[in-house]
């Protein structure tokens, strides 16, 4: 399997040319300090956040940390606790394993914090292709090169779920979506698109305060400009890997 959820946890172990990789999408690094902003007072999370990832790194004995767009919160300029947090994080996670960041729509100046970093890559907003894994964030129109893969992994969505018991109680979870990739959406905006014939994974957000679409709910809207669209079947799985079926019907 190109992409293996890691049980119970919002990640996944993918296989890159190089060896095993460790996958994360929207860590939002520092996103107290933005909640803090808009009158939600939180206490900083930061040092939780980093030891999970340290913890999982530990854990699958990865070779590469995978960043699946919006590392950092702020969508401009980051403050000084997102930038202590996002610099923190680096050093430490560089001190183990290589680091590949592909940009996310909240990532706009990520290079002025870690361009100079050894140990880690920047890949644009249109993603990267890794072996026969291709990795964009979501926030636009992955490239060509990414479509062409036998797997293309995406964040950007946070979907969740609404699941109700018998007396209709209700709560959220983050979900994995899987399917195979309907290519017509992507044969309209590219004149001259590749064959595509992979599946598409849309991550769980690894921050829970990051909120998410509701992908159960009607009413609700993808963020993603070839979402929903481009998930052919796709099916719902939650983090203990439970499959929950087609995810508009869960």
């Amino acid at each position: 399997m190109t992409v293996e959820p890691v049980p119970d946890s919002p990640a996944a172990l993918v296989d890159l040319p190089d060896g095993r990789g460790l996958l994360l999408a929207d860590v939002h690094a520092g996103i107290e300090a933005g909640l803090r902003r808009e009158g939600v007072e939180l206490a900083s999370g930061a040092e939780r956040r980093r030891e999970a990832i340290l913890n999982l790194l530990a854990r699958s004995g990865a070779d590469r940390l995978v960043v699946l767009g919006d590392l950092g919160h702020a969508i401009g300029s980051p403050g000084r606790k997102e930038r202590e947090e996002v610099e923190t994080l680096v050093a430490t996670v560089t001190e183990r394993v290589p680091l590949t960041i592909v940009k996310g729509n909240h990532d706009g100046e990520i290079e002025s914090l870690l361009a100079d970093r050894e140990r880690v890559t920047i890949t644009g907003g249109e993603g990267t292709r890794l072996g026969e894994l291709g990795l964009a964030h979501g926030h636009t129109w992955p490239s060509r090169d990414v479509l062409g893969a036998k797997t293309v992994c995406v964040g950007h969505e946070h979907p969740v779920v609404r699941l109700e018991d018998e007396v209709g109680g209700g709560r959220k979870e983050r979900v994995w979506l899987r399917g195979s990739i309907d290519p017509a959406p992507f044969e309209e905006y590219y004149e001259d698109c590749p064959e595509i014939d992979g599946e598409l994974v849309v991550c769980p957000a690894f921050n829970d305060l990051s909120g998410g679409t509701w992908v159960n709910v009607e009413g609700q809207t993808f963020l993603s400009p070839f979402l929903p669209d481009t998930l052919e079947e796709g099916s719902a799985y939650l983090l203990d890997g439970t499959r929950l079926g087609p995810y508009d019907r869960v």
